[in-house]
């Protein structure tokens, strides 16, 4: 019987961050790839039956990711990632943000600053991530708007396409 992968969501209110502790059962490079490669975020980033539908993608330091969250009732959520830092299969640093479609962010909804690590364990990738968000408020906001529920089922989906990718 196989052991059940690793999943940890904490929340630590006291200083505005949550802690994502996630092991996949793939190759740490065909986790990256699947990070980092936008015909490949498409199909897991976001919760069904929403599907997220990359802009443009810079993936280098300074870069961006923009996309969209498209609904099933025809809705677009516009938001990006701005790359910080890259280390190529090790990590990436980002600042995460709602926006418009030309990219301007959206100062009324919650921004934060994810770090992301990557390491091999075995034939299975761990990633650990820290998101920091600059207020309580913006903290409290992205919790109520269901991102635990929807992160964890976009992860369910990474899971799904790299058993494909097999």
């Amino acid at each position: 019987m196989k052991k059940p992968l690793q999943f940890e969501f904490t929340v630590q209110k006291e200083n505005n961050t949550i802690i994502i502790k996630r092991e996949f059962d793939a190759p740490l490079q065909q986790v990256w790839r699947a990070w980092s490669t936008p015909g490949l975020l498409d199909k897991w980033w976001g919760p069904r039956p929403w599907k997220a539908e990359t802009k443009s993608m810079d993936f280098s330091n300074g870069g961006r990711w923009h996309y969209s969250m498209n609904g099933p009732e025809g809705e677009k959520h516009w938001a990006y990632a701005d790359y910080i830092k890259i280390v190529p299969e090790k990590s990436i640093y980002a600042r995460d943000a709602f926006s418009d479609e030309n990219g301007t962010v959206n100062t009324k909804m919650p921004q934060n600053f994810w770090e992301i690590e990557f390491s091999e364990t075995g034939s299975h990738t761990l990633l650990d991530m820290l998101l920091t968000f600059d207020s309580p408020e913006d903290l409290e906001t992205n919790l109520t708007m269901g991102f635990r529920e929807g992160f964890t089922q976009g992860l369910e989906q990474l899971d799904e396409l790299l058993a494909k990718q097999k």
